[in-house]
């Protein structure tokens, strides 16, 4: 013996146990008997007793040539006998039977064998095949073949790693493989499809047990295997023709070992270039699969016992009632009498014979089982049991091992016998019982079962006899480890032989029989075969299930593999028992199983009695899983003629139906193992859920590209797919045949064909179509191939009775615009009008050929602008890299790109909290360039999963660091999210890089950026992102002409600038933060942190675009689900609203242009006379002199009287502040002392400010105010220098210059006791651009990318400083105003709240012009300078919900218009309107006229009383929504889709707006309008004036509007606290306070009041804090009383 001291373990050869001894108890001594090797391993699935080198054959004198190839003769080498009776000279035959097909096999010379008589693979009667792509070699001594491919010399199949063994009762040959991607043998339950090499053992021997999650050996007997050998896709298949009891053994080296007890070894290896190629040759071999029926592809029922036959017409009814596609119904066994084969119960099923007839008259066919064993027993009524007489008298049975007496068993009826379909006398009594009893009970399709063959008893009624049939020497780890387990003895005698030999053809040998059966009964006519017990070539005859499963998520797993196992062995038409055959199902997995069986090619529902109904018509009529059930059935009837072809090109070429993705995607090594998803034929991709997973994703691989193309490729994706939905992908390169569906195949082939044309990346796509009659088996009729143009008839034999056309065409992935398509026949063009989507053609006869062609150019809406500066040429267009083509619409972008973005991804680091990777730049991609706009090599993304809700991407350079906004956010010190409560998912496309974000629970995707746009570079950087819908709102701050952004090329900047409101023109603030809706009404936010200079392009694709000149890529995205939840979510990042004064709620007035104090004072007195509401007033810089901050004009000296005196009658007042510091005073302590503590802008690298010119006027001269205002300031302007506030010394000395000028420290008297700051000019403004003598850095001035901002040409300094001033963050680090500017008014904005509050110890309110993301939380916002005019109505409602998006919710619109004269009817509906802002202050310009209430007349102080005395008595409500906001991040001005998003509708709606959730505000906006055309949503509504329910809801109503009237309502289900109004709200909050309480239709209403003194800072400190909630349902109200004065009045209750 030969035992080599370092034996690896992966190729050590096991020597078989004795008996049943396991391999670990085997002991040294037994080895070494058996003269083998012994070697203990530390791993016990390691063999530790192996066979040495020098056992096995030896090659016996010359190879001998043959007619088909050689043989030679082998002789045993000495060595001691395994098992005994081992033959010492054997045969060897190698047939080279064609060039992809080589058979070798191992004989005994002296003793004929059995050889399995199979139908379809016979003795080799031709010669050698020339031109061979292998090579075969014979090994001398010890003996073994080795068979090399030719192409490039490898090694695939090579026995020399292990002995030949070949006694009488013991075969064995292994073989060393060249991968371990081994696939086949069966039927196991594989539970991957790729074999772990990992030392396994599978039995093959057909046996009655179900799959579970051993390795039993199962129905049927497949000894074929798939070996793929690399990437090229070279593959090739093994295949052993031996039905007798054998082991397949599995093992690392790779190899594989056959060992059987009987037989011979007769080989044959098939070589293919591809998978799918192997199988082909295979199939050739052993014998094509059949060709269903059409009807046989259409979905199935059955189930086992279901008691009677009504009971099976009321499933049958039901699942037709529903509208089910359902193509036949299946009877198990409780349809016979006790459970006899061709008899049927004529008490339960009584009616059964007009059962097929019943379910023609739909359409629907009627299939039977019958089980393979014979009851001996008499039938019911005691007459003879005619079958089994008949076949008595035939002599058809299997008998005992004396060749005469019938075996007797037990299955189902009790005693049996067995019948031998081996004998062609029982095909012929078989096919006599089927015409008989079909002639009784007729029907369409039979199943066979139990055909392993089953016994309930071991072997036989007699006992086995002890012997070596019974009783082998070795027996293989078969179930039960004895051979005649719940089968027959094995001495039992066949016609083919010993039921040893022939157990396993058992079920082969029954189909062929029954396929006979279905010809006699169905002549010419394929009808429906099924049988559980299958052999090599049985697809041929027969389809399969895979048997008995159970209700598990395992077994909906596993028959995946399964599948795939069965097209590997030629038998396409295979299929589970869908929901599960044992056990209750539950809802969820049964809806599961209906989804992704609704692609099984054998597609029926059948379960076991005792278990639950499970037919989808039990989980209800609209349930889940009805509807999912009917929405893929439906798409399954739809690709029928697709499936339909794909069977036809299994039966006449043998390719695969259900396909690994493996056998398309080769050379995609992560598909060798992909068994979770699986392909019809080349082009759909089927990924279903397999798992229990509520709301989490599912990974799938995706290596393809619905009707959107799909970016993600050859990487796993997370796929969201929420209970009704599984993934569905349709292969880009393939024509897919379609039909409109039916709820039967009977009238879906009536209904009118289509094609599917899905093009790949080269526009191309190829598909072919095979169409007869259904069920003829003579069906060489039609065969249609299309390619991308051409639709060519291959065969026209067939003509269609329906006449059948296809109408409509469907090409998919075009991303260029289909322009014109033509159709000609024979050379003539036919008339064919098209619409873009769809293409009803002149509806293309069925079996014509004709030519298919279309014009296509990249769609305009997919076009991204390549060259978005001014001025685009050709010549600097392609300079980019870029493509030039003019359209007539000059808002398209007429430089567009044609290629990738130039960054990829190779590798992703993923944590459980986000991923990160770094950005590689392809170098030979990036386009033409600037030193400034170089693309940077050195970029990172990083991606953090901060909240189940919100996320953060961002994309800076690692090496170099950049200026990163300084505007701090409130993120979680770590992230918070979980994985299974993250509404998100994200992933990173490689190549070309991009970032997908989708939503969880929908799979939307809301941003997708793999687009040609991304860029990034020092001072350009850009980046698209493909959106969710054309329903964008957000981004400011601009001016809109509608509330959602207009979509069509539409681009606006933003950089704050001293812009008064103008279309398209950049204006105070910056707010980077847009909310989208999706199409389902989902909303989510995107913030873009960034705050250089920046414009954004939405165009109709629907994208956007961003580009800015600075900074780094720095996102937050909000998934809501809600709109309102969007900002409160948004808010909750950047910060909550301030809490406004409950005083600052009051009616304002303000005029730039008052005269002196006076003026003011004789205004608030006219306004208490007449009873005007009213709480604030202001003065303007008219009060300062000559515009300097902290200071009181002559004309104005007394003002601070005036304001104590005002206060004292409850009013407050606000003065203004901007931020430019005149430089030309002598004594001006704001100057010089911020001069003092360094608090002024400097030009960098040096000591020296920067002035530009402003408001302040020089000292000492007069100034003439005749002149322009501009004039004015160029020639009298002062130099102006600009606080940095972001310095810490700035904060200080702006604080203590409001203090001081609040409590004159020199002069009490000149105290001016305001109670809220507006701050203004703070973008920052200047009057002329730049500096007073220049700037001096023109790249930052001029920058290479100009944004579209107004006055682009003029660069960034238009009315502002220069960009190259240097400000310093708070810690010291220096910033250049290039980066920050956008920035300067909110950094003003906090020291201003906290210097007002440090001098009024009060709340106070801050009003500014300029913000940033987050100014909210420190101030309110006004819309800036608008203008008298009607336009301007609209365009403040649209602002201030814009605002409410931005989280500033004290805003509002100067009332009347800023600039210009106002007039009458435009300022009466103006206050109308303002009156419902939550910022009301009526406001003009000087040099125009007067527009306070009281300068109209009395008719107009009516109205204003009136309207404003509404807002007044709803102050309540409305400083309740304040709180809200503040502290939940709630809108105020709510735009109406927030509440009733469900109604798209409201998506465009923005004439109209909410206070919170329950009062419409429906006001008039069009001059001369005494109606208005309102919205009302699907609401109760309460006219607020009637208290009156106005009847009508979900519409557009004209509704009267007076010129004193503006439409009110009330929304049912809310309470609206009150308080009666008064002059002022000092006066007001001391008045009794209301309900009104307006209910829904089911009488309930709830509300809330927040109630506190209305001016403390801090109010959670506050004494009298209270949350208030009511409830009202049933007449009760629940309203727990406050602490103060005010006590609750009358409750109204409109009815």
């Amino acid at each position: 013996t030969r035992c080599l001291p370092d034996v690896k373990p992966t190729v050590t050869f096991t020597s078989p146990p004795v008996s049943n001894a396991s391999k670990i108890l085997f002991k040294c001594s037994t080895c070494t008997l058996r003269g083998c090797c012994w070697s203990p391993k530390s791993d016990i699935s390691v063999p530790w007793c192996f066979f040495p080198s020098n056992h096995g054959y030896k090659v016996d004198g010359s190879t001998r040539s043959t007619k088909a190839g050689f043989e030679t003769t082998l002789t045993r080498l000495p060595s001691p006998s395994l098992f005994g009776k081992d033959t010492n000279t054997v045969l060897l035959t190698g047939e080279y039977q064609t060039p992809n097909r080589f058979r070798f096999k191992i004989t005994d010379p002296k003793n004929q064998r059995f050889e399995v008589p199979h139908e379809h693979v016979r003795p080799f009667t031709g010669s050698a095949a020339s031109n061979l792509n292998y090579k075969v070699d014979v090994k001398q001594n010890p003996f073994g073949i080795v068979v090399t491919r030719v192409s490039n010399g490898r090694v695939l199949f090579d026995t020399t790693i292990g002995p030949l063994q070949y006694a009488d009762q013991f075969l064995q040959l292994s073989i060393k493989l060249p991968s371990s991607n081994i696939y086949g043998v069966g039927e196991h339950v594989h539970k991957r499809y790729r074999h772990d090499v990992n030392w396994k053992t599978w039995p093959v021997f057909s046996r009655d047990i179900g799959p579970s999650g051993a390795m039993h050996n199962l129905y049927g007997v497949q000894t074929f295997f798939l070996c793929l050998e690399d990437s090229t896709g070279a593959s090739f298949g093994v295949f052993l023709m031996n039905s007798n009891a054998m082991e397949f053994v599995v093992q690392p080296a790779p190899a594989v070992t056959y060992r059987t007890i009987g037989g011979i070894l007769d080989f044959y290896i098939f070589l293919g270039n591809t998978p799918e190629q192997v199988v082909q040759e295979y199939l050739k071999l052993v014998g094509l699969p059949d060709l269903p029926s059409y009807w046989s592809l259409g979905f199935q029922l059955s189930r086992w016992n279901y008691g009677s036959l009504d009971e099976v017409k009321r499933v049958v009814e039901r699942n037709r009632a529903i509208g089910l596609p359902y193509d036949a119904h299946t009877t198990d066994i409780d349809y016979m009498e006790e459970k006899k084969d061709f008899t049927y119960d004529k008490v339960k099923f009584k009616d059964l014979p007009n059962f097929a007839a019943y379910m023609h008259d739909y359409g629907q066919k009627y299939i039977i089982i019958l089980d393979a064993a014979i009851s001996t027993q008499n039938l019911a009524d005691g007459s003879p049991y005619g079958s089994h007489v008949r076949g008595e008298t035939k002599k058809v049975w299997i008998n005992e091992s004396d060749e005469v007496t019938a075996l007797l068993g037990e299955v189902w009826p009790g005693e049996t016998v067995f019948p031998d379909f081996t004998n062609p006398e029982c095909t012929s009594w078989w096919v006599e019982e089927c015409k008989l009893f079909y002639n009784i009970v007729p029907y369409d399709g039979i199943w066979i079962d139990m055909n392993e063959v089953s016994n309930f008893i071991k072997g036989s009624k007699k006992g086995c006899e002890q012997n070596d049939l019974n009783y082998p020497p070795f027996t293989p780890s078969i179930l039960d480890k004895l051979m005649y387990s719940k089968t027959l003895c094995m001495d039992a005698v066949q016609k083919w032989g010993k039921h040893y030999d022939v157990h396993s053809l058992y079920g082969y040998s029954m189909a062929i029989s029954t396929r006979k059966a279905i010809e006699a009964l169905f002549p010419g006519k394929r009808s429906f075969l099924i049988s559980r017990s299958t052999f090599v070539g049985s697809g041929k005859d027969t389809g399969h299930w895979l048997g008995d499963n159970a209700a598990t998520w395992d077994h909906l797993k596993w028959a995946i593999p399964g599948m795939l196992d069965f097209n590997l062995f030629g038998m396409p038409y295979i299929g589970a028992d869908i929901c599960g055959f044992f056990d209750n199902t539950t809802e969820e997995l049964c809806r599961r199983w209906m989804q992704v069986g609704a692609f099984y090619p054998f597609s029926r529902n059948h379960n076991a009695e005792g278990f639950i109904s499970q037919d989808p018509a039990a989980f209800g009529a609209d349930s889940v899983l009805v509807n999912t059930s009917k929405y893929y059935l439906n798409i399954r009837y739809t690709l029928l003629p697709y499936l339909y072809t794909l069977f036809y090109k299994a039966h006449t070429q043998g390719d695969t139906v259900v396909r690994p993705v493996l056998h398309e995607f080769y050379s995609d090594e992560v598909t060798w193992s992909v068994d979770r998803q699986f392909l019809w034929g080349p082009g759909l991709l089927i990924s279903p859920v397999l798992d229990p997973v509520g709301l989490a994703a599912i990974l799938f691989y995706m290596p393809v590209n619905k009707g959107a193309k799909i970016s993600v490729r050859k990487q796993w994706t997370s796929m969201y797919l929420p209970a009704d939905k599984l993934g569905l992908h349709l292969r880009g390169g393939y024509i897919y045949p379609s039909q409109q569906p039916a709820n039967t195949t009977v009238a879906s082939r009536k209904n009118p064909m289509g094609l599917i044309i899905a093009l790949d990346d080269n526009n191309t796509a190829s598909g072919d179509l095979f169409w007869d009659d259904g069920e003829s088996t003579e069906f060489d009729h039609s065969i249609i191939f299309q390619n991308v143009l051409q639709m060519t008839a291959i065969n026209s034999n067939y003509a269609d009775p329906n006449n059948l056309k296809f109408e409509e065409i469907k090409i998919l992935g075009a991303l260029q615009e289909i322009t014109t398509v033509t159709v000609s026949q024979n050379n003539v063009v036919e008339n064919s009008p098209h619409n873009i989507t769809y293409y009803p053609l002149e509806k293309l006869e069925l079996g014509k050929s004709y030519t298919l062609k279309w014009t296509q150019r990249l769609s305009v809406n997919e076009r991204f602008n390549c060259y978005p500066s001014p001025n685009p040429t050709q010549e600097k267009c392609e300079q980019l890299g870029c493509v030039w083509e003019v359209t007539s619409n000059l808002d398209i972008p007429p430089c567009y790109y044609s290629s990738n973005n130039a960054y990829s991804v190779d590798k992703v680091e993923y944590t459980s909290s986000g991923l990160a990777a770094n950005l590689t730049l392809n170098s030979a991609k990036t386009r033409a360039n600037e030193n400034f706009t170089t693309p940077i090599s050195t970029l990172r993304l990083e991606v953090k999963y901060h909240l189940n809700h919100m996320l953060q991407f961002k994309i800076y350079d690692y090496q170099d660091a950049r200026y990163e906004v300084p505007v701090p956010l409130n993120l979680p010190s770590s992230p918070m999210s979980t994985n299974k409560e993250r509404l998100y998912e994200v992933s990173v496309q490689k190549k070309p890089f991009g970032i997908q974000v989708r939503r969880k629970s929908t799979g939307t995707v809301i941003w997708d950026s793999q687009l040609p746009t991304f860029t990034f570079s020092d001072m350009f950087i850009q980046i698209s992102t493909r959106l969710a819908s054309q329903y964008i709102y957000g981004f400011g701050e601009t001016e809109h002409t509608m509330f959602r952004r207009n979509m069509s090329w539409h681009t606006w900047g933003m950089f704050t600038r001293d812009q008064p409101p103008s279309y398209k023109l950049n204006s105070y603030g910056y707010q980077p933060f847009y909310m989208a809706l999706e199409e389902d009404g989902n909303a989510h936010g995107v913030l873009l942190l960034n705050s250089n200079a920046m414009d954004v392009t939405f165009q109709p694709t629907p994208a956007l675009i961003y580009r800015t000149t600075g900074g780094i890529l720095d996102f937050y995205m909000v998934l809501g689900p809600t709109p309102e939840l969007v900002v409160q979510e948004y808010t909750a990042l950047i910060g909550r609203p301030v809490m406004p004064p409950y005083w600052s709620l009051g009616f304002q007035l303000c005029r730039y242009g008052y005269t002196n104090d006076s003026e003011i004072a004789q205004l608030v007195e006219d306004m208490k006379t007449a009873g005007i509401p009213y709480d604030v007033q202001y003065a303007d810089i008219d009060h300062m002199e000559r515009q300097l901050d902290f200071t009181i004009g002559t004309r104005f000296a007394g003002l601070p009287a005036l304001i104590n005196r005002i206060k004292d009658d409850g009013m407050r007042f606000i003065i203004i502040l901007d931020p430019a510091i005149s430089g030309n005073e002598t004594n001006y302590p704001t100057f010089s002392r911020g001069v003092q503590d360094d608090v002024f802008i400097k030009w960098p690298n040096t000591n020296d400010i920067i002035y530009s010119k402003v408001w302040p006027f020089l000292p000492n001269v007069q100034v003439n105010e005749s002149l322009p205002e501009q004039t004015q300031i160029q020639i009298y302007g002062a130099h102006a220098a600009f606080p940095d506030f972001f310095r810490n010394s700035t904060v200080e000395w702006w604080k203590r210059e409001i203090l001081e000028f609040y409590n004159n420290p020199t002069d009490p008297s000149r105290s001016v006791k305001f109670d809220g700051l507006w701050i203004d000019m703070n973008e920052p403004a200047a009057f002329l651009n730049g500096a007073v003598d220049g700037c001096r850095n023109d790249l930052l001035n001029m920058p290479p990318y100009m944004p579209y901002l107004g006055y682009q040409s003029d660069g960034l300094t238009v009315k502002t400083p220069c960009m190259e001033g240097e400000q310093y963050l708070p810690d010291g680090t220096p910033v250049r105003h290039y980066d920050v500017h956008s920035l300067y008014g909110w950094s003003q904005t906090k020291p201003t709240l906290d210097g007002l509050q440090s001098a009024t110890k009060e709340r106070g309110i801050v009003i500014t012009r300029s913000t940033y993301p987050s100014s909210g939380r420190w101030a309110g916002h006004w819309l800036g300078d608008n203008i008298a005019a009607w336009d301007q109505l609209a365009k403040s409602v649209i602002g201030m919900m814009e605002f409410s998006l931005f989280g500033i919710s004290y805003t509002g619109a100067d009332i009347c218009g800023f600039f210009k004269d106002s007039e009458y009817e435009l300022c009466l509906r103006w206050m109308q309107l303002g009156a419902f802002y939550p910022y009301s202050r009526n406001h003009n310009q000087k040099g125009t006229r007067r527009q306070d209430p009281v300068s109209w007349n009395s008719t107009f102080e009516e109205i204003s009383r009136k309207v404003l005395n509404i807002r007044y008595t709803l102050l309540p409500y409305l400083y309740t929504l304040m709180y809200d906001a503040h502290v939940h991040g709630s809108t105020v001005i709510r735009p109406i889709l927030h509440e009733f998003v469900q109604d798209r509708t409201t998506w465009e709606i923005y004439e109209q707006f909410l206070w919170g959730p329950a009062l419409l505000i429906s006001p008039v906006m069009q001059q001369n309008a005494l109606t208005v055309n309102a919205y009302l949503p699907n609401a109760r509504w309460y006219d607020y004036y009637t208290d009156e329910d106005i009847g009508f809801r979900g519409q557009f109503k004209v509704l009267p509007a007076p010129l004193e009237h503006i439409n009110l309502h009330i929304r049912g289900g809310y309470i609206l606290p009150w308080q009666r109004p008064a002059n002022t709200t000092f006066y007001s909050r001391k008045n009794p306070m209301g309900l009104t309480v307006a209910l829904t239709d089911s009488l309930f209403a709830e509300g809330q009041l927040y109630w506190d003194d209305g001016v403390r800072i801090g109010m959670y400190g506050a004494s009298c804090l209270h949350t208030t909630l009511f409830c009202c349902e049933d007449g009760s109200l629940d309203a727990p009383r406050g602490c103060g004065a005010s006590t609750l009045g009358d409750i109204q209750s409109p009815n």
